[in-house]
């Protein structure tokens, strides 16, 4: 009882003292640097919205990671921590993933540079050990591991095109992570730990990326979530039960699937309706999900509202999906028939909206 209540006490710890440091760290640079992430008059076009904001929220993002794993390591007494392959690994990577979305809000990095880096990212996961194992040759494993790691750095950037929407959607992942892996050994498990921190932080952040926006989180933040998030999905998701023997391909990409439901449902729209305009997909612009919902009626405030019950909706299903679904369950294909009749509706609103 005394140690559920020490991990307990210990949670609340960490993430109120991740939320408190994040809004320090937000409001220091928002007062002494409002040009972070502004390059130039085109690049605000292809945002939605008409204010020049900088992009600081990243930067609150990793200080964070970075003072929860120190913190982590004194508190616990966890030296050891920094001789963890796959934790260095995270480390390196999120380290690298933070420094591109960095140096694509100040410089406007070219794109091949960008994805060599994010292919660069993957890899590093890969060689300490951290890829995806459902699979029965390594080969397999290793390029599903680099393609998830790019196509989820990508998705959680696309998705940053709206106030508040990338954070809403990251902040419902990682509690669908949480709650699939609890119960942690809470009291010395640092994967729960980091989480809870970049929850905090996260949380911290929806204050300032509320609609009205103060500041974006930029290419910096959703480089690092993205591959933060990745990371974590890799595994507690996509490697769930593997140890055990307990788990099938397809139940495994169910739980995936609705975890990153948001981020894939957006992302496959927008890549659908750029090809079919004969664009290409990486290029931005006001065609997204969110976009088409204010087309439609909504304000940007209510886009946030629904993005908040898609992704609690997501959260609990993922959650039953892990817990109480069997691998063999037919419930599993009821799942995917929800997807894809969200993608379905969205196609529809896209008609409509090409022939008006």
């Amino acid at each position: 009882m005394r140690e559920s209540l020490s991990s307990i006490l210990t949670s609340l710890i960490f993430f109120g003292g991740a939320f408190f440091l994040s809004i320090i760290i937000n409001i220091f640079f928002l007062k002494f640097s409002r040009t972070l992430g502004i390059r130039h008059k085109n690049h605000l076009s292809l945002r939605w919205s008409p204010d020049s904001k900088p992009s600081l929220g990243g930067i609150s993002f990793y200080i964070t990671y970075l003072m929860c794993f120190m913190f982590y390591a004194i508190l616990f007494g966890e030296a050891d921590v920094f001789q963890n392959k796959g934790l260095l690994g995270l480390f390196f990577s999120v380290s690298l993933a933070f420094l591109l979305g960095l140096s694509d809000d100040a410089y406007d990095t070219k794109p091949i540079i960008k994805l060599l880096t994010q292919i660069a990212c993957g890899f590093l996961l890969i060689i300490t050990g951290n890829s995806i194992e459902i699979f029965g040759y390594d080969i397999l494993n290793q390029i599903f591991t680099i393609v998830w790691v790019v196509g989820i750095m990508n998705s959680i950037n696309m998705l940053d095109n709206m106030d508040g929407i990338a954070t809403i959607a990251s902040i419902f992942i990682l509690l669908t992570i949480l709650g699939i892996s609890i119960p942690f050994k809470l009291i010395n498990n640092v994967d729960f730990f980091l989480m809870i921190a970049i929850l905090g932080s996260l949380v911290s952040f929806l204050i300032f990326n509320w609609n009205p926006a103060k500041m974006f989180m930029g290419d910096t933040g959703s480089q690092f979530l993205g591959l933060f998030l990745a990371f974590y999905s890799i595994k507690y998701l996509w490697n769930s039960g593997v140890e055990i023997g307990d788990y099938s391909i397809f139940s495994n990409l169910t739980l995936v699937l609705i975890t990153f439901s948001i981020p894939i449902i957006d992302t496959t729209f927008v890549s659908y309706r750029r090809i079919a305009a004969g664009k290409s997909p990486m290029i931005g612009g006001k065609d997204h999900t969110t976009h088409t919902l204010v087309y439609k009626g909504l304000t940007d405030k209510q886009v946030g509202y629904v993005f908040i019950i898609l992704g609690l909706i997501a959260s609990l299903l993922a959650i039953n999906v892990a817990k109480f679904i069997p691998n063999d369950s037919f419930v599993l294909i009821l799942i995917w028939i929800y997807v894809i009749a969200l993608l379905l509706v969205l196609f529809k609103l896209i008609k409509k909206e090409d022939k008006n």
